[in-house]
């Protein structure tokens, strides 16, 4: 069994390095660390080979980042037996990552069973207010996942491990099964190709994990319109994926999840309008019923990110920061659903990794 890394890569010079870097900090020691040079403009091939990586170059691929992964894993040789991780350019493996995926994968009572094993991604160090609300969004989701005792919603892409056999299985089921064209490992007609993938090997019937060893730190979105973009992919993509699969049991609870946000997202709305109302008919008055219920709301939302720090503390504590953000955040989600309703195609709006510096997480 070899262990191998691929990391699909569009003019990432300012984290390639650092990714790497990442890799070499694993007590787990990789075989072959293959980047994925797709389409780059910029010296991310270069400076991938400087720091210890084969590089494959993409020719002639328009799929984005589903179709760069297609034509790196038709060209690198590998067999059924073998691990694969898939990380994003921008991210940074925790420092026992692989020592948690491989003690998933060789346990004799479910190991046999798990066709992958998700990161619980964190954001990089926020040097500003709206990096510090992703990641507090980032702490509250790997909390909940912890919850959830490693259930998989998504196998995240900023990095997953795969059995080359389950990648092999849902290649064969494309076209048939499985949307996507035959033997391909990822469908190039979804935008966010790792809830696609988490999807396809749940149909077929692997187990998935994404334990709490499992840390990985990527990337925070540096603007609101670079958030816009982001979130945008990711609501449209999920969207875009559930429609595909149609209501099985694999996706009902996604369904389920949508009807959710939806909903959640309306009763939000309407509760600010109704403050705002009440605001302007001058009938706003004291309540200790609902003073406590926004106390223990106050509470919740400082306890679900105690372990992101003290600032994140007291931003959550504010709750008006928060409270912005999440509207942001709900706004990009309904215009992902317009999107959808007025048949307007999805685009994928790629922004650059500021420089990450070349150490390996401690955590």
């Amino acid at each position: 069994m070899s262990v191998i890394a691929m990391i699909p890569a569009h003019d990432e010079a300012g984290g390639i390095a650092s990714a790497i870097a990442s890799l070499a900090g694993q007590a787990v020691a990789f075989d072959r660390i293959v980047v994925v040079a797709d389409n780059c403009s910029d010296d991310t091939a270069e400076l991938a080979r400087a720091a210890g990586a084969e590089v494959f170059v993409t020719v002639g691929n328009t799929a984005k980042k589903a179709g760069a992964l297609n034509q790196a894993l038709a060209s690198v040789a590998l067999a059924g037996q073998d691990v694969l991780l898939v990380m994003d350019a921008d991210t940074r493996l925790g420092v026992d990552y692989m020592r948690e995926v491989m003690a998933r994968l060789g346990d004799p009572s479910t190991g046999s069973e798990l066709g992958a094993v998700g990161g619980i991604f964190h954001g990089d160090e926020p040097t500003g207010l709206l990096q510090r609300l992703q990641s507090a969004e980032y702490a509250r989701y790997a909390r909940e996942t912890g919850r959830r005792q490693g259930r998989v919603q998504v196998l995240t892409g900023t990095a997953s491990v795969f059995r080359v056999e389950a990648l092999r299985q849902v290649a064969a089921a494309r076209g048939d099964t499985l949307p996507g064209r035959l033997g391909e490992v990822y469908d190039t007609g979804a935008i966010t190709e790792d809830n696609e993938i988490t999807l396809a090997l749940k149909t077929i019937g692997w187990q998935l994990v994404s334990p709490r060893g499992c840390l990985v730190y990527t990337e925070l979105m540096p603007t609101v319109g670079a958030l816009h973009d982001q979130r945008l992919r990711w609501y449209r993509g999920a969207i875009d994926n559930i429609v595909t699969y149609g209501w099985t049991p694999v996706t009902r609870r996604y369904w389920g999840q949508q009807a959710g946000l939806l909903l959640s997202s309306a009763m939000l709305l309407l509760y600010l309008a109704l403050m705002a109302f009440t605001l302007v008919d001058g009938q706003l008055a004291f309540s200790w019923f609902w003073t406590v219920v926004g106390g223990i709301f106050a509470l919740e939302r400082v306890v679900t990110v105690w372990r992101a720090g003290p600032a994140a503390r007291f931003t959550a504590a504010l709750l008006v920061p928060e409270l912005v953000y999440d509207l942001f955040l709900q706004a990009f989600f309904f215009h992902a659903v317009a999107q959808r309703l007025r048949g307007v195609n999805p685009q994928w709006r790629h922004h650059a990794a500021a420089p990450q510096p070349q150490t390996t997480p401690t955590r």
